[in-house]
């Protein structure tokens, strides 16, 4: 064999791939589910369209099953055979835990939406959506090549801006859906820009290579290392609501339907946190001086502004309740960007500070989306002073608002909220980050003024109701008089709404997981203290 048909068969041996089809079962269930889901809307009758919602959950059931031979060990797929160690695709003790998130965090709002999609919402359109989002969610943290994460972010956010419109002829949502889709496409666009000068400068989109030649470029093509690192990260910020880009939160989640909102606050969180982790710590390690800094004035500033801002919210206006929660969730992602910031001053284990602080985090906020969706089926403006008595009126769905408020807050009984926002300060403090420890502390101080005002709300006694007024003449009982005394009305008590079974589920199983999480805390801390990559 001569030397170029050699050569040239060598060429064509390094684009054979293998597949490990275990590996990648979990976003591909998703993804197979979403189809059959689409198909079945089109031959199904309207009165069996609630069918579709149980395909949805048995499909991220199954998706979550398909994660169990993956809880140990590193499977890699779509590696080149030239350069076994340059994979596309690896499912690590990092991508499990993330994708066991965010599967969960779908599912618990599949829950939340089983009454809305028979009233409300268009049912296939909104499953088709939910599992295309999940799929590309569920595939982003095993993403190991900039081309992958980015296709596997657009895939999990562009059925998110339809899912934010889906109330149709509803002002609020369409307004979000703008905003939020005019936000992230400017992200993307960034984030594109960034990811085309990175490959400018190393010649190369798998991440592990990217890190070996960062660390070696050339004096002529620094600047645009340096640039394509900075364009990278100011689009993944926008991606995990990181201030200044914070802007669409508030809006987005006001306007979209309250278990849209919960997944947006969760499972997209997740999927943008996930995708920063791997640029910084696996692809940009040579320029930690950069993104490290910056991303801990980031961190600094995103739990101000969230804090302060929810403090500020009153408590009669409407949809006051999901305000606070949306600027919660800024608050809380300034927590979650501290490890990261921290990894660049102490190396990449710190970053399991932020998935345990992410575990924690998505249960607690999704118990506290569901309650506050069972609050919202009777009063639909959804403003905390609706919350005024719910302890009279719902004694378990209060005390579980409750809990999840103070494991938020981090206080007992939650003491899985305490040991996450002990985890996150120590990494700050282990960094040399005192500033940034100092901050925090500060910040968390802040955020217990309205954590606790919102649950104090709920064991205040329930305003009265006007009493009747008196019938207009002489009293009756006068002595001598003829008239008859009034037989004075017996007060009926409003029928409260019937919570459906689903809705209930989905709180239990939330409240059921925080409790554990408390009473076992090193289920989810120990990630903290594990080599994840």
């Amino acid at each position: 064999m001569t030397p170029d048909v050699t050569t040239a068969a060598a060429g064509t041996a390094s684009l054979v791939q293998s597949v490990d089809w275990v590996a990648i079962a979990p976003p591909l269930i998703a993804a197979a589910v979403a189809l059959v889901v689409l198909l079945a809307d089109l031959f199904l009758p309207p009165a069996r369209k609630p069918l579709l919602g149980w395909i949805t959950i048995a499909g991220l059931v199954a998706a979550l099953a398909a994660l169990v031979p993956l809880r140990t060990g590193s499977r890699s797929t779509f590696c080149l055979t030239a350069n076994p160690d340059a994979c596309s695709y690896t499912a690590d003790q990092f991508a499990f835990v993330i994708q066991a998130l965010v599967l969960g965090g779908a599912l618990l709002t599949a829950l939340l939406s089983m009454k809305d999609t028979e009233e409300k919402l268009p049912a296939g359109e909104f499953w088709f959506l939910l599992l295309s989002s999940a799929a590309g969610a569920a595939l982003l943290p095993a993403a190991r090549d900039l081309a992958t994460l980015v296709v596997a972010l657009e895939v999990a956010s562009l059925p998110a801006f339809a899912l934010v419109g889906l109330k149709r002829g509803d002002r609020l949502s369409s307004e979000a859906a703008l905003k939020f889709f005019l936000s992230s496409v400017t992200a993307t666009a960034v984030m594109l820009l960034g990811v085309s000068f990175v490959y400018a400068a190393t010649g190369t989109l798998h991440l592990t290579e990217i890190a070996t030649r960062l660390a070696d470029v050339p004096g002529q093509l620094g600047t645009v290392a340096e640039t394509g690192v900075v364009l990278t990260l100011v689009g993944f910020a926008f991606k995990t609501a990181a201030a200044p880009f914070h802007f669409w939160v508030p809006d987005t989640y006001v306007g979209a339907p309250l278990p849209v909102a919960a997944y947006l606050s969760v499972v997209g969180k997740a999927v943008g946190f996930s995708g920063l982790i791997l640029v910084t710590v696996i692809a940009f390690p040579a320029y930690a001086d950069v993104w490290g800094p910056a991303l801990a004035v980031l961190a600094a500033l995103t739990m101000t502004i969230g804090n302060a801002a929810a403090v500020r919210q009153a408590a009669s206006r409407a949809h006051s309740a999901v305000r606070l929660l949306a600027w919660s969730s800024v608050g809380q992602a300034g927590y979650l960007l501290v490890p990261i910031a921290a990894a660049a001053y102490s190396g990449d284990d710190k970053v399991g500070a932020t998935v345990a602080y992410a575990l924690m985090y998505a249960v607690v906020n999704l118990g506290a989306f569901a309650v506050a969706a069972l609050v919202a089926r009777g009063k639909p403006l959804n403003r905390l002073t609706d919350y005024r008595g719910l302890y009279a009126e719902r004694p378990l769905a209060a005390l579980a608002l409750a809990f999840f408020l103070l494991c938020l807050a981090g206080l007992p009984p939650g003491i899985i909220g305490l040991f996450a926002k002990v985890t996150v300060f120590s990494a700050a403090v282990d960094a040399g980050l005192g500033w940034l420890a100092v901050v925090m502390a500060v910040n968390v101080v802040v955020a217990l003024y309205y954590y606790l005002r919102w649950t104090a709300i709920l064991f205040r006694s329930p305003e009265s109701a006007d009493e009747p007024s008196e019938a207009a003449g002489e009293p009756s009982g006068t002595a001598g008089t003829s008239e008859i005394p009034e037989i004075p009305e017996i007060p009926v008590r409003p029928v409260r709404p019937r919570v459906p079974a689903p809705l209930a589920v989905a709180i239990a199983l939330t409240a059921i997981a925080g409790v554990v999480l408390s009473g076992l805390p090193q289920l989810a801390l120990h990630f903290a203290s594990v080599t994840l990559f």
